[in-house]
Parts: C-alpha cells; sequence; structure tokens
C-alpha cells in the first residue's frame, strides 16, 4: 500500500519507536499503513464515524473541530505535517467525536487498529511516544478552552503561534485565513492582530505566511495580554 508513496515509508520508518519493534512488526507496518487523501475542505473523518485507526498527518494540514462549534466562534486543534492525532478516538470502542476537516490539500497516514492495538501490547517504546503525545493534547485542550472563555483575540492569535502548538518550526506554513479558522477569529482580526505583532518585532510576514522572530518576546506578550 505505501509502495506509490516513499515518503510514507520514509515516515514510519522514522518514527522513535519503530526501530524497537521487532522485523515482522516494522514489515506489517510497512504492508499495512493506509494512505487517505483529502481537498481543502473536505471533512476527511466525521464526527460519528467508526475509527479505524490512528492517524498521522504526511502532508498538509487538518483541522480538529467539534460538530457542535459549527454556527458559533470556537478555536480548534490544527494538525500539521508530521504530527499524529486521534490517540483518544483509537482508545476507545466509541465513535469518533470530532470532524477531521483538511485546511489545505491533506494526506493523512492510518495506522490500522489492530495494529495500534497490537503495539499498545507489545512495545514500551510505543507506549511512552502514546503518552508523550497524550499529555500533550491535553495540554493544548485545556489552553484552548481557557484562552476561548476569557481572553482576548490578541492573546488567543499570540497563543496559536507559540510552541505549544508548533513544536518543531519557528516558521509557520500557514495562511491567516488557516490561523483565523484554527482561532475562531476573522481573518481580518487575525491580520490586525499579525500586523501588530510584526510591528513590534515578534513575527514577519511573508507572502502570508508567519514566521516567529522573538520566542521570548512572544511569551512575553502572552503573559501581558493574559486576562488577570
Amino acid at each position: 500500500m505505501l509502495d506509490s508513496a516513499p515518503s510514507a515509508s520514509r515516515f514510519i520508518a522514522a518514527q522513535p519507536w519503530f526501530a524497537s519493534v521487532s522485523a515482522s512488526m516494522q514489515e506489517r507496518l510497512r504492508a499495512e499503513v493506509l494512505a487517505v487523501h483529502g481537498e481543502k475542505g473536505d471533512v476527511m473523518l466525521p464526527a460519528g464515524s467508526a475509527v479505524d485507526g490512528w492517524y498521522a498527518v504526511l502532508s498538509g494540514l487538518v483541522m480538529l473541530q467539534s460538530p457542535t462549534s459549527l454556527r458559533r466562534s470556537s478555536a480548534f486543534i490544527g494538525v500539521p505535517d508530521g504530527d499524529w492525532f486521534g490517540e483518544g478516538s483509537a482508545l476507545k470502542p466509541e465513535p469518533r467525536r470530532y470532524n477531521v476537516v483538511a485546511l489545505r490539500p491533506t494526506t493523512l497516514l492510518c495506522l490500522p487498529l489492530p495494529l495500534f492495538t497490537t503495539l499498545r501490547e507489545t512495545s514500551m517504546a510505543f507506549n511512552q511516544f502514546l503518552v508523550l503525545h497524550l499529555n500533550m493534547r491535553l495540554g493544548q485542550a485545556m489552553t484552548i478552552i481557557e484562552a476561548g472563555r476569557t481572553q482576548s483575540p490578541e492573546h488567543r492569535v499570540a497563543l496559536y503561534l507559540s510552541r505549544l502548538f508548533w513544536r518543531s518550526t519557528r516558521r509557520l506554513n500557514l495562511t491567516q485565513d488557516e490561523l483565523g479558522q484554527l482561532v475562531g477569529l476573522s481573518r481580518q482580526t487575525v491580520n490586525k492582530v499579525l500586523r501588530a505583532l510584526e510591528g513590534i518585532g515578534i513575527v514577519s510576514l511573508d507572502f502570508g505566511r508567519v514566521a516567529i522572530v522573538d520566542d521570548e518576546a512572544l511569551n512575553a506578550y502572552l503573559v501581558a495580554t493574559a486576562a488577570s
């Protein structure tokens, strides 16, 4: 299944837990992991659907969106390329609770549920990786809930630029439209905040993309704009 996408094989082989599993399991992983493609705006995994595995973003960007928030302003978790999501769903025998929406053309990888379960039962390294990932997602979710209830648009935009959500890069391949969808604010509001952040040297904007210039200044801005 992965022969037509060599980068998928490299992605799986590069996972920190991959080298610790048996050769037979490595071969199963290469043979059984599935690729799923979607275009911008597609609901790639709908809420209420059966959970068939654990997913990673091979390329593109998706938004994890509660179906109850479709008609109101809400913030959502974005998952960029190289990151996994849906571990909570894979651990529970119940339908998926959220929509997975492509914000740009996207390719997902699915680690089928039987393989996910076997790895959980046999691999310490896999379980350690899973626990760290669950802890990160919990921190993101709690921060989003708090920011959505009490914080200003300035704080919310700055928060979504922080390392809490983008650990691996400080040059975000993210348009203002995409950032607005994640934060739950209009593009105009996001643009206003980004221009202000650019004016004080925290970010730079280039062809609609955002780069973090000064992480320390961003952290100080978050403290300064936090609700008391």
